[in-house]
């Protein structure tokens, strides 16, 4: 698969980890930075980076991750057709794509490790959207709508 990855200072040292884990497992990863830890990185950078990147069709799915997570996962889902979640546990991480079309896993650097963010990141690429499942597809879709009512710009994904 193809995958976006990003994260701000205080994420820096797992994405790291995270990209060479991906990169181990065979997935071609685009590396959105940081690329080294600068206090002054600014977490929407990299958030908007990857979302771009979703958004271009340069990547499948993505990853983001700084201090506490919250930042980037704020800052993603600003952006049209992404769908964001900060998750600490492999439910959330494999549920999230599998009933809610989630296209880019956060993660919170100051709260999990690595061996953690493995295992979340092997869940969340494992997982596929059940579209066959028509309240997941309903729901999805009322989501979208309520996107388009307010990014009046963006195109169904």
């Amino acid at each position: 698969m193809k995958l976006a990855i990003g994260g701000d200072h205080a994420g820096f040292a797992l994405k790291e980890e995270v990209r060479s884990y991906l990169e181990k497992l065979g997935h071609e990863v685009i590396d959105l930075g940081a690329y080294k830890p600068e206090p002054q990185d600014d977490y929407p950078d990299f958030a908007e980076a990857v979302g771009r990147a979703l958004i271009a069709g340069r990547a499948e799915r993505g990853i983001l991750i700084c201090g506490s997570g919250v930042g980037v996962n704020v800052t993603a889902n600003k952006m049209p057709g992404i769908r964001a979640c900060m998750c600490h546990d492999t439910y959330s991480a494999h549920q999230g794509v599998e009933h809610d079309n989630m296209n880019v896993l956060v993660l919170g650097a100051r709260i999990i490790g690595p061996a953690l963010a493995f295992d979340l990141v092997a869940s969340f690429l494992r997982a596929t959207f059940q579209k066959q499942e028509e309240r997941f597809v309903r729901r999805l879709n009322k989501v979208l709508a309520i996107e388009s009512r307010y990014m009046p710009e963006v195109t169904k994904q």
